[in-house]
């Protein structure tokens, strides 16, 4: 009985497509922050015109939860979720693609964890 109520809990709590979005954009804004903004990655053009690349990074967390979210595919297991998310490769400038990421996270009891991540260039 302990073991079925268990399995009911994990079900109730298992994270909505909504909830990995909240998620998602968070950790976006944080890897993407880090990679543009405190590394000279930014081609030197773009440089000259974005005064505060943090502030314009988080200002698209609500946009990049969205991207995330068409993104992904969700496999629901009932009791999880098993997020697989692939976002990037784009040409935006001649000489600048965007990296390809690539995550693996699970959503158990209200929680996600990121099981497996990969950037290529």
């Amino acid at each position: 009985m302990l073991g079925l109520a268990v399995l009911a809990g994990l079900a109730w709590t298992n994270p909505e497509p909504v909830d990995f979005e909240s998620f998602a954009a968070g950790r976006l804004v944080t890897v993407i922050e880090a990679e543009l903004c405190h590394k000279p990655s930014l081609p030197l053009m773009l440089q000259l015109v974005v005064n505060d690349c943090a502030e314009l990074v988080r200002g698209q967390r609500q946009a990049l939860g969205v991207l995330a979210r068409e993104h992904s595919r969700r496999l629901n297991l009932g009791v999880a979720s098993l997020y697989s998310t692939r976002l990037g490769g784009q040409q935006l400038l001649p000489d600048w693609r965007l990296p390809v990421y690539s995550v693996t996270t699970v959503g158990v009891a209200g929680q996600f964890v990121v099981l497996q991540t990969s950037t290529t260039p």
